[in-house]
């Protein structure tokens, strides 16, 4: 029963935290991408301390609340596409054998994602407008944007790998004591 708990409140802990996260980009308007990945990255903790389901369960409610509360309609679809469940799975990905084919498959998922993810905002919720705000670089845009995303993400992974090391070999011996 302690350990049901525990879990619990945990998840609920990590999921207010997502949520002020994802408000806040109301706040900060230029943090659309930043504060969703960082919002993600607090998953960490719960895919440590409960395992992948509770984690699993605290991005399905910070998605379905994000869609209701978060004022950037933007940043809760970067959320949802991307950076909720990318830290719950990036373990899996990087228990491939091959570490081309573990990038690979990274970067894929990042493309696949935010491609459909944007076209979802386009055409779904009929916010074609995105694109036009965009228009410096002409009808390249949107690969342009999609390579420098690319290369964000790269970054993003590393720190995202750092940060677990320094959860399970720091954080969590100093302040959990477990």
């Amino acid at each position: 029963m302690n350990k049901k708990c525990t879990q619990i409140a945990i998840g609920g802990v990590f999921s207010a935290l997502c949520l002020i996260l994802m408000f806040m980009t109301g706040m900060i308007p230029f943090a659309t991408y930043a504060l969703p990945a960082l919002a993600g990255a607090m998953l960490v903790a719960v895919v440590v301390e409960n395992g992948r389901g509770t984690a699993a369960l605290v991005y399905v409610s910070v998605s379905v609340l994000s869609l209701f509360i978060v004022p950037d309609r933007e940043a809760s679809m970067m959320f949802i596409v991307f950076f909720g469940y990318y830290p719950i799975i990036k373990e899996k990905i990087e228990g491939l054998r091959a570490r081309p084919l573990v990038y690979a498959c990274k970067l894929l998922l990042f493309n696949l994602s935010v491609v459909g993810g944007y076209l979802f905002i386009i055409f779904i919720l009929g916010m074609p407008d995105i694109m036009s705000d965009m228009g410096t670089f002409g009808k390249y845009t949107a690969v342009v944007l999609l390579g420098m995303g690319n290369l964000v993400f790269l970054i993003y992974d590393f720190a995202l790998t750092k940060y677990i090391s320094l959860y399970i070999h720091w954080l969590k011996p100093t302040f959990l004591r477990r």
